[in-house]
């Protein structure tokens, strides 16, 4: 069942439920997606990778907003930035465990054959296929430790 299909049967039991927070995270997703279907050039149907792109984007911006509320005390903002970032991550892939991470991108090196941090670039173009399972900004900071030992 595609994202949207899934997205409009839980918006539907959020609003018998009343579950405000719930129906807020789901009609943002939904927006996203309508956004993304109405784009010029859009061929009708969005593949699952452009699905998890999407997701995956309203996951960060959740996150970046509870951060600047965590260091604003604004319990009252981060507790429903939390809420919805729980709701979007229903629909994202389980995250990846620091051990899944490593041992993924330690295989992506040995295929590129990299052997220093000049060859990060290579490294990342290579790891588009953890997008979704992991943060970029991990992926990052994974990629260029392991090159520079």
């Amino acid at each position: 069942m595609a994202l949207k299909q899934k997205v409009d049967g839980e918006i539907k039991s959020a609003m018998i439920a009343k579950d405000k927070v719930r129906l807020t995270a789901l009609r943002a997703i939904k927006s996203m997606i309508l956004l993304e279907e109405t784009k010029e050039g859009f061929n009708g149907v969005l593949s699952e990778d452009q699905e998890m792109t999407l997701l995956t984007k309203a996951a960060k911006q959740r996150k970046d907003s509870a951060d600047i509320y965590q260091q604003q005390n604004r319990a009252d903002l981060l507790e429903v930035e939390m809420a919805e970032l729980a709701v979007i991550q229903e629909f994202l892939p389980a995250a990846m465990t620091e051990e899944e991470l490593t041992a993924a991108i330690q295989e992506i090196i040995t295929q590129v054959g990299a052997t220093s941090p000049k060859d990060m670039g290579k490294v990342m173009g290579a790891t588009k296929a953890l997008a979704g399972k992991a943060d970029g900004k991990a992926i990052a900071d994974k990629v260029k430790a392991l090159l520079n030992n």
